[in-house]
């Protein structure tokens, strides 16, 4: 495979001692954005000589390479043929040479103290295999917003059912792995063209413990063209199918991995587990082609089933109530349900009584650009 590395920096700068941190950016096609993205690490307040920066381009056509002349001497770039996301990733991990692998997607970008802060918590829990913690929604308008679906598991996930349905599988840029805990999921499936640090986190929490840091440390950049959270727009039909093609590829991956490790995929826990995808799957599917009002009753009375440990007697009975308005109303106008359940009662934050509920959870699993 021709690769390219353009001279972002020398062989003759190489640290004597290998850094803690390896930041790794995948980027492709976000020259508009990446400047921003680098900056957010370089302007951590964290020791520079402890972090290195990793940005591999995956066959860029724009002008990514141009902007990132100005960084010479303080990142390491690389330039390859397009091969997506999981490619990127394996490149540049074959590359990094970090205690510690952080990633950040190219549109994204941290706050200032977001690496001091994962390295603590990595301090006080010295067996966790990753860190993840909480995301702003970042707007073009500079607008950050706190809505974004989090709940801070840490430990062994897998020890409990209510754990793995909690367990919010948050997206690239908020992700930190310890190296050594990450070795048994490399090389990463490279048919996963995305949703490549949607395997690691499913998985990572088979091997370790985590931790979960309930602190706002990255900005996800909404810009329209995010496969997972496009703002105020619904995502396109092309768009749809291809997520959903992702996650066929991700789930087959995963089961697979699953099985060469000895874990059984038809266990409660894990079965369960893996349902959720199969919820967002469905919930993507419905915006392409309409369900029939028996398919979709049967959609919507899963979620009381599957999350009943979550939900409160009060939220329980809505998705139950939710589920009959469905089969009654059908796919198109179980609006009007939810509409009047909004008169009647307002809505706190954290309900699940909102007009898209029965999708927050299966798709906040998946919340990656």
């Amino acid at each position: 495979m021709f690769v390219r590395r353009l001279s972002l920096h020398t062989t003759d700068d190489k640290r004597m001692t290998a850094p803690l941190f390896s930041v790794l950016i995948d980027t492709f096609n976000y020259g508009k954005y990446i400047e921003e993205a680098v900056r957010s690490v370089l302007e951590q307040d964290f020791p520079a000589e402890q972090v290195e920066v990793l940005v591999v381009d995956d066959g860029s056509t724009d002008d990514t390479a141009a902007r990132l002349e100005k960084f010479v001497g303080r990142i390491q770039y690389f330039y390859k043929p397009n091969g997506g996301q999981a490619s990127a990733f394996n490149f540049g991990l074959e590359r990094a040479q970090g205690q510690f692998i952080a990633l950040l997607d190219a549109d994204d970008a941290w706050v200032p103290n977001k690496l001091r802060r994962v390295h603590e918590a990595f301090l006080q829990q010295p067996d966790a295999g990753m860190a993840y913690h909480r995301v702003y929604l970042w707007t073009d308008e500079d607008r950050l917003s706190t809505r974004a679906h989090f709940i801070p598991v840490s430990g062994r996930v897998t020890d409990t059912r209510l754990s793995l349905l909690c367990y919010p599988m948050m997206g690239t840029s908020t992700l930190t792995f310890r190296r050594a805990a990450m070795q048994d999921l490399l090389p990463v499936p490279e048919v996963l063209r995305t949703q490549a640090d949607a395997y690691l986190t499913a998985l990572i929490i088979f091997l370790c413990p985590v931790i979960g840091v309930d602190e706002y440390l990255a900005k996800y950049r909404i810009h329209g063209t995010n496969f997972y959270s496009t703002g105020a727009s619904k995502p396109t039909a092309a768009q749809l199918k291809i997520r959903m093609a992702m996650r066929t590829a991700l789930v087959a991956e995963i089961r697979e991995w699953l099985r060469k490790h000895g874990f059984d995929t038809e266990s409660e826990n894990v079965r369960d587990y893996l349902a959720q995808f199969r919820k967002a799957q469905e919930a993507d599917a419905f915006e392409v082609h309409t369900p029939g009002r028996w398919e979709y009753f049967s959609y919507l009375i899963e979620y009381p089933q599957l999350y009943r440990e979550l939900m409160g007697a009060r939220q329980l009975a809505y998705n139950y109530l939710r589920a009959f308005a469905g089969l009654l109303l059908g796919y198109d106008h179980v609006k009007l349900f939810d509409g009047l359940y909004h008169r009647l009662k307002r809505p706190s934050a954290e309900t699940w009584a909102s007009t898209s509920g029965e999708t927050r959870k299966a798709s906040a699993k998946e919340f990656r650009p």
